[in-house]
């Protein structure tokens, strides 16, 4: 059972067909929001009549025993603004915007959204990848290995984390899933 119905998460409906072929004086803008402001933003652009596409995903999670489902952004902190000048300095009024950073590729992004679109429309389980590079700091976040610290060693098909001993100048290595990883600095 949802905890709220899922809200607009693309206005107009036809955004990413028709509109974003002939966009006019308008272009795309990704919007960083201030934290957790993406879905209120989202109500606020639908009550100023300017074109966005927030991507939703269905997040299922136990709240008192019950399970519930209540829809998150697939990209935390971003919504996808097709407007003018004008509607964009509107969006600012908001009080919600963190930044706004232009799109260069506008046609690339169309592409990208269109794809993502379809994704989210086949239910299927998306996860959000982060770009974990060699050398970086990471920390377990899920797992019988939750809360160890490393460092990324290399990149292939799974990302393979160095657990060191400095004063020994030693270390151990196991290999583990990217989603189960996040940055530690």
């Amino acid at each position: 059972m949802p905890i709220l119905e899922a809200e607009t998460s693309l206005y107009p409906d036809r955004l990413l067909d028709e509109l974003a072929d002939n966009p006019g004086e308008r272009c795309w803008w990704a919007v960083y929001t201030k934290a957790r402001q993406e879905k209120a933003f989202a109500r606020q652009l639908l009550a100023f009549s300017v074109p966005f596409y927030l991507p939703l995903i269905p997040k299922d999670n136990v709240i008192r025993g019950r399970k519930v489902t209540s829809h998150i952004p697939l990209f935390g902190g971003y919504c996808f603004l097709f407007g003018s000048e004008e509607e964009r300095v509107r969006s600012l009024t908001t009080n919600r915007v963190s930044r706004i950073l232009p799109v260069d590729d506008q046609r690339q992004l169309v592409h990208d959204l269109r794809q993502v679109q379809t994704l989210i429309l086949a239910n299927a389980p998306l996860t959000v990848e982060r770009r974990l590079k060699p050398g970086q700091p990471v920390r377990i976040k899920a797992g019988p290995m939750e809360g160890l610290e490393g460092r990324v060693i290399s990149r292939r098909a799974q990302a393979r984390v160095l657990v060191a001993v400095n004063f020994l100048q030693q270390g151990v290595s196991v290999e583990i899933d990217d989603f189960l990883l996040e940055p530690t600095g």
